[in-house]
């Protein structure tokens, strides 16, 4: 992968807080109009990442470049050139929509800012509704108001931080066709998410557990990377024999999906055994593709917390990261 084709390129970026190490070594590439989703669970060190990132907090070791700039030395034009939409709604709610936008658009110097606010406002459909003040607005508008004031400036990256939580799916799927849309005309996005659909519509994966980095790649390569066998079980009294299943060797997961158990491990033999040595006639069991949501939940299962340990399983390589 040439380095002009690379909006993100950074290796060993770590950060500690006390003895605690929240980002172990992590290394990113990340393509120029590309959809990057960053995944893993809650205090893995996503945030954390992001921030370190677009300037916000300085790593404690680590080198490389962010929208060809060093992103160490270069961190305050590397700012002016990045949208960023945090966690939470963080706009003034006593404010009209048309009024946050302005006052975003200030803090950034954007030239001749009526048109720009105009625009913003235009581009997500909220001309009609750019007199009506931010603290009433709905989730879903919320949303939209924090993206378009994200990309008043123009920004050739744009971070997002798990930016559908608590919307509703119709809304989400509106973002995510704008996301698309703004890949398309080369914009670059790296989003954290925790949710599988979200995580299926990015072009590239990279999943952090703890600080460090498990796997990386597209979705296909990440499953085919993590060597899981599933199968799914469908018969009566699941719940129980869920519970039977649990613990046997080479059952590493039992998840239930509706009224199907997905059995999963990655020594195949070992987890037919186990399934075998409780499966009756009343109950019919087949293979199934892995998903990510099946990767995703054994690599948690398999992390270790930093705060007791940094031990981890090394990362799944994919050969396109």
């Amino acid at each position: 992968m040439a380095a002009s084709e690379l909006d993100i390129d950074v290796h060993g970026i770590t950060k500690k807080f006390g003895d605690r190490v929240v980002v172990n070594n992590i290394a990113m590439r990340v393509r120029h109009g590309e959809i990057y989703g960053f995944l893993g669970p809650n205090g893995s060190g996503k945030t954390t990442f992001l921030r370190m990132l677009c300037g916000l907090l300085k790593p404690d070791a680590g080198a490389g470049r962010c929208l060809g700039l060093d992103f160490r030395r270069q961190s305050a034009e590397i700012k002016k050139q990045v949208g960023y939409m945090t966690q939470r709604f963080s706009f003034y709610e006593d404010l009209t929509i048309e009024e946050n936008l302005d006052f975003i658009a200030r803090i950034y110097g954007v030239h001749d800012r009526k048109r720009a606010v105009r625009k913003s406002l235009e581009r997500l459909g909220m001309s009609e509704r750019r007199r009506q003040l931010a603290g009433t607005l709905s989730g879903g508008w919320k949303q939209r108001l924090a993206l378009s004031a994200s990309l008043i400036h123009d920004p050739r990256l744009l971070l997002l931080d798990e930016p559908t939580a608590g919307v509703d799916p119709k809304a989400r799927r509106d973002f995510w066709d704008e996301i698309h849309r703004l890949a398309g005309e080369g914009l670059t996005v790296l989003i954290t998410t925790h949710y599988m659909d979200e995580a299926e519509r990015c072009h590239r994966l990279a999943y952090i557990a703890y600080g460090n980095l498990l796997a990386s790649g597209s979705g296909p390569e990440v499953v085919k990377a993590a060597g899981l066998t599933t199968f799914e079980i469908t018969g009566p009294h699941l719940y129980a024999f869920e519970q039977k299943l649990r613990g046997r060797p080479g059952i590493e997961q039992v998840v239930a999906f509706g009224s199907t158990l997905h059995v999963s491990g990655r020594d195949a033999e070992k987890l037919r055994a186990g399934i075998n040595s409780f499966l009756t006639g009343e109950y019919h069991c087949e293979p199934v593709p892995s998903r990510l949501e099946d990767v995703f939940i054994s690599l948690m299962e398999t992390a270790k917390d930093n705060f007791s340990s940094q031990a981890l399983r090394p990362p799944l390589s994919c050969r396109s990261q």
